[in-house]
C-alpha cells in the first residue's frame, strides 16, 4: 500500500512538472522595450514612464496600430524633449509586414496631412534611410515651423520589424534637424530593433 501511495505521489508530481514546463513554453515572451540609457544623449537625463498598454496617440501614426497587442512607453528630460516608443505584435509574420509598411506611408505623408490642417505650418520631412537590422528599419525627420506661432519643432521618425513584432520610435524637441541626434537616433533604432526578441 506504501509503495502505491509512493507511486502515486510521484506520478501527481511528474504531470504537475510536465504541465508547469509545457506553459511556460507556450507562454509567449513579451518583446523587450528601450530603456531610458538607451535613447540618443541629451544634456539632462531621461526618465522613462511604466509600459503601458494600447497604441500611444501620436499625431503621425494615430489610429493604425491596434490597441489588442500594443503597448507604449513614454520618455522625457526636463529640458523638453521627449521620446515614446511603441510596440505591436501581430498575428503573423505578414500581417506584421502589413503594419509596418503601414506606418511607414502614415509617417512619410504626415508633413501633408499636417499643412492641410494648419495652413501656416511650413516643414520638410525626409527619409534618411534603412537599418539592416533583423526585418529592416527605416527612419525619418519631419521638421516644421509655424510662421503665425513662431515655433520650430523637429520630430525624429523610425519603423522596424523582428519577426512579429513591429515598433515605432518618435524623438521630438523645439529646434530644427540640424540640432537633432539623427546618428544617434539611428543607433538607438538599431538597439530597439535588435532587442525585440
Amino acid at each position: 500500500m506504501k509503495m502505491f501511495r509512493a507511486a502515486a505521489l510521484t506520478t501527481a508530481a511528474l504531470c504537475v512538472s510536465i504541465v508547469s514546463i509545457t506553459a511556460a513554453a507556450a507562454a509567449p515572451v513579451a518583446p523587450a522595450f528601450l530603456s531610458a540609457a538607451q535613447l540618443p544623449a541629451a544634456s539632462t537625463p531621461w526618465q522613462a514612464d511604466p509600459v503601458r498598454p494600447g497604441a500611444a496617440a501620436d499625431v503621425c501614426t494615430r489610429g493604425i496600430a491596434p490597441r489588442a497587442g500594443s503597448r507604449h512607453r513614454e520618455f522625457r528630460t526636463e529640458l523638453d524633449t521627449t521620446a515614446r516608443q511603441t510596440i505591436t505584435v501581430a498575428a503573423s509574420e505578414s500581417k506584421a509586414k502589413a503594419l509596418a509598411t503601414k506606418l511607414r506611408g502614415s509617417v512619410e505623408s504626415c508633413l501633408d496631412r499636417l499643412k492641410e490642417r494648419y495652413p501656416t505650418l511650413e516643414g520638410e520631412a525626409f527619409h534618411h534611410g534603412r537599418i539592416n537590422v533583423e526585418e529592416g528599419a527605416h527612419v525619418y525627420s519631419i521638421d516644421t515651423s509655424d510662421t503665425e506661432i513662431g515655433s520650430t519643432d523637429i520630430s525624429l521618425y523610425s519603423v522596424g520589424r523582428d519577426g512579429k513584432a513591429v515598433t515605432v520610435i518618435v524623438w521630438g524637441q523645439l529646434g530644427d534637424l540640424d540640432g537633432a541626434p539623427l546618428e544617434g537616433f539611428k543607433k538607438t533604432t538599431r538597439t530597439a530593433v535588435a532587442k525585440l526578441y
